[in-house]
């Protein structure tokens, strides 16, 4: 269990966005930036940097050297994520999300009986095996709450109705249908000669699975006695045809695909096409509509934000911390895009 709580850079760009230019408090030296009053320290920046070399270490991987591209780029991310969850922190108050002490007391209580079995002695050592402390360790699960706080909020009103359930239902039949099915085994080889010898001791009453285990060349299959349940309009066509024309029981002569020579005998009747009830599967639409609802209301939120962080002096950097290339600079640019 690794006990660094960040959200993954990637999620928190999804959750929030966020950037900036000029300048709010002034910027101390202990600072990589300033989102409004919130000071960011460099103590902070150090961590994150810490933990993506202990990441590449685990990895077997050779942290990038200071002054190459590549560690300019996990610098970047570390300043970024650090301003993201400032803001994030600055936007929810202007919200009325609340979170207290005793909140992320709660939260860490719960991730040690989880993790630790309620041990304290436990927690501390994979603290010290990962290079944090318990304070690095209560920020960044109060990072967590905060964004879990704040998706509630901005996703609070979604809902979905009945009509936009099945609206989804009808408009999306291939995925409560049920093609014809049936099981059948069949023996791929890679020359008709060979092919036709099989099907002659087959015919001669050989055994199939016997057969299938010494000479088949679909290692699905193979060890199953070349049994397989195959669906319609699922194998290439040739298989498919011959699959579900034959009667019962019925051994079909060689059959050519592009993958070889088939010997292919039904073992089974084939099963009617079936479909889904929409009553069946309407609340599991229910749910992913609404997730999907609420991802949509989240971006809408994420962009506005963008767009005011932008704008604004809300973001100060420290001089050789500020990242490159500069996200505002990205979004006005694309913003100009849009409206030409």
């Amino acid at each position: 269990m690794k006990i660094r709580f960040l959200i993954p850079f990637a999620l928190v760009v999804a959750l929030v966005a966020g950037c900036g230019g000029g300048g709010s408090a002034d910027v101390k030296d202990e600072d990589v930036a300033v989102v409004g009053s919130e000071h960011i320290d460099k103590s902070q920046f150090d961590a994150l940097i810490g933990q993506a070399e202990r990441s590449f270490k685990s990895q077997g991987r050779k942290f990038p050297k200071q002054g190459s591209s590549d560690y300019a780029t996990i610098k970047n991310q570390a300043v970024t994520l650090l301003v993201q969850q400032a803001e994030r922190e600055e936007k929810a108050a202007e919200m009325g999300v609340e979170l207290s002490d005793e909140d992320v007391d709660k939260r860490l209580a719960q991730i040690k009986k989880q993790y630790f079995g309620g041990s304290e002695k436990k927690y501390k050592a994979q603290l010290k095996t990962q290079g944090l402390n318990d304070e690095q360790v209560r920020r960044d699960i109060r990072a967590q709450l905060v964004s879990e706080r704040i998706f509630k909020k901005v996703t609070g009103d979604v809902k979905v109705t009945d009509g936009q359930i099945h609206d989804y239902y009808i408009q999306h039949p291939q995925l409560y249908a049920q093609p014809q099915s049936r099981d059948v085994r069949h023996i791929l080889v890679k020359n008709k000669a060979l092919a036709d010898k099989i099907y002659a001791q087959l015919k001669a009453g050989g055994n199939f699975a016997a057969l299938a285990k010494k000479y088949s060349q679909d290692p699905g299959s193979k060890s199953q006695g070349g049994k397989l349940t195959v669906s319609k309009g699922q194998t290439v066509p040739q298989f498919d045809k011959k699959a579900f024309e034959l009667k019962t029981n019925e051994l079909s002569q060689p059959v050519k695909t592009q993958y070889g020579w088939h010997i292919i005998q039904a073992m089974t009747a084939v099963k009617p096409r079936t479909t889904t009830p929409e009553k069946k599967v309407k609340e599991s639409i229910r749910q992913q509509l609404v997730q999907q609802n609420k991802n949509e209301a989240m971006t809408e939120w994420v962009n506005d934000l963008t767009k005011d962080y932008c704008k604004g002096d809300k973001v100060k950097y420290q001089v050789g911390y500020k990242p490159n290339p500069d996200p505002c600079a990205q979004l006005n640019a694309t913003t100009t895009d849009t409206a030409q």
